[in-house]
């Protein structure tokens, strides 16, 4: 058999790795606080090579695509390693977007088959056959499973290994392909770390079609450690998982931990003391979440860890002297990585790039749109960062959320961690609407704090002239929201991430319905 961690990315459960030890708890179908259905390796090791054999049995060839849609489940997971063992394609797809764009992404990626869970047939074309997580039968996946032995095919150098397809904030999302080889050398990039990652019991509540959760999954069945996985997000269930399965390590966007921190009598209740790691990526990280986060988790280390679907999370790690990462840094350029800042004022300021064998190998059916961010193999993130004397990065915002109002850049993260220092906002998005005079205008979306609400101190306490003048008195004025609108909570994409083109939509509605 080939060496799985050297070669495929589904062959991720060592030799070292005892198999009776447990590898996830499974929370699908549990109430919020359950026990769920544990798995231990040597199952999901079987589950994987049973998922192998049975798209080889079924026809498949080396190279097809194939898809999952579905909410998390360690059935899903281990489909997914199963298809890569055989030296397909795997393609997760997030189930929350339309009919129209999931037909998009089923073929643009050419998927040849789809498992799904049964509430999301229905979402599936026509065209291509689907096979259904539960029950029992031939077009199920415990009916196709084929129990039993499977050497996993050695990929060549560069071969894909799964498409992830972008969230498709300007068209269609894009296929963007990643390979074995970029993806093994990501997770080896935490080698270091190996016995004190085993050691823990994470939490994964984002999807597993994301980046983030998805690799959290590899990770951790790399290392050796234990996972609580719940099937989609759910604040009650996430925290109440902490106490009953006395999670060590929580994970999640930012967003997450933001819906976490809110719910304050309920954390109140709950046993947090097993928690020593708390892991946000994906998403900028204001001080003031940071800070909460802080408060509520007091013995654990918060980090505030990057990534994106092009490259994956291994650009940054600890700094080569040993100095202690500063508060909302990502931290210094990671072994083997070679980083630069473009288009600042200087070299410490700008957007970043990376140039590395973890990057995407292109944007499947989109060459020209390949070459706009790939030159050289230096990938252009669109993130725009400074870096500071000891080496540290910070992030500043996203260079396609910028906007110019009266000639001055707007970086919507900055607005936002501005607005989320006020002790009676716990959260704050920031979004441009045209204006005839100033070319576009920041407009704030404000959650007050949850004592504020509570209590009915709205107008007295914080209306949009008090949000306006926090504002003015703590930043640049150009930076200062020339609308405030209120809401309960912040709409989320499917990557639990806020989505600011509802957000864009509603500011236009409301302004233009005066």
């Amino acid at each position: 058999m080939v060496s799985a961690f050297e070669h495929n990315l589904g062959g991720l459960i060592g030799p070292g790795v005892d198999r009776n030890k447990t590898a996830f708890i499974d929370l699908v179908g549990s109430r919020p606080g359950g026990e769920g259905r544990a798995y231990d390796y040597g199952e999901v090791d079987d589950l994987a090579n049973s998922v192998g054999r049975g798209l080889v049995a079924s026809g498949l060839s080396r190279g097809d695509a194939v898809a999952i849609l579905a909410e998390n489940s360690v059935p899903y997971f281990a489909t997914y390693m199963g298809i890569l063992r055989a030296g397909m394609v795997a393609v997760p797809v997030n189930y929350r977007q339309p009919p129209r764009t999931i037909a998009h992404i089923i073929s643009d990626s050419g998927s040849k088959l789809i498992f799904a869970d049964q509430g999301r047939r229905n979402q599936c074309p026509s065209e291509v056959p689907v096979l259904s997580f539960e029950g029992e039968g031939e077009e199920t996946w415990s009916g196709f499973v084929d129990p039993g032995s499977f050497d996993l095919v050695d990929p060549e150098p560069g071969e894909t290994a799964m498409l992830l397809y972008t969230s498709g904030s300007t068209g269609m999302p894009k296929g963007v392909m990643l390979s074995h080889e970029g993806q093994l050398h990501a997770i080896s990039r935490w080698a270091d770390e190996r016995q004190e990652i085993a050691r823990h019991r994470l939490l994964i509540a984002a999807p597993q079609y994301h980046m983030n959760a998805l690799f959290v999954s590899k990770l951790l069945m790399s290392f050796g450690a234990s996972a609580v996985l719940l099937p989609r997000f759910d604040v009650e269930t996430y925290i109440r998982a902490i106490e009953c399965h006395q999670v060590t390590w929580l994970t999640g966007v930012p967003t997450m931990l933001a819906l976490v921190v809110r719910e304050k009598e309920l954390l109140s209740m709950t046993d947090r003391s097993s928690v020593e790691r708390v892991s946000m990526g994906s998403a900028p990280l204001t001080e003031a979440l940071f800070d909460g986060v802080q408060a509520w988790f007091p013995e654990a280390v918060v980090s505030n860890l990057y990534g994106t679907t092009e490259h994956g999370p291994s650009a940054f790690g600890s700094h080569p002297d040993g100095l202690a990462r500063p508060k909302l840094s990502l931290g210094c350029v990671a072994p083997g990585m070679e980083l630069r800042l473009v288009g600042g004022v200087d070299e410490n300021h700008g957007v970043l790039e990376v140039r590395s064998v973890t990057n995407m190998t292109g944007y499947k059916n989109l060459p020209e749109k390949t070459t706009e961010v790939m030159v050289d193999g230096w990938y252009h993130t669109k993130d725009v960062m400074r870096r500071d004397a000891d080496g540290f990065y910070f992030i500043i915002g996203r260079e396609d959320d910028m906007f110019v109002c009266n000639g001055e850049n707007i970086f919507p993260g900055e607005v936002e961690r501005l607005l989320e220092s006020h002790s009676g906002i716990d959260q704050a998005s920031v979004v441009p609407i045209p204006d005839p005079v100033r070319g576009q205008a920041p407009v704030a979306f404000v959650v007050r704090s949850a004592e504020i609400r509570s209590h009915g101190l709205t107008a007295s306490r914080l209306d949009e002239a008090g949000v306006q003048e926090y504002a003015l008195a703590n930043g640049p004025a150009y930076q200062f929201p020339r609308h405030v609108f209120f809401l309960d909570t912040l709409p989320l994409a499917g990557t639990n991430k806020i989505d600011r083109s509802v957000l864009i939509e509603d500011a236009r509605r409301r302004i233009d319905n005066g």
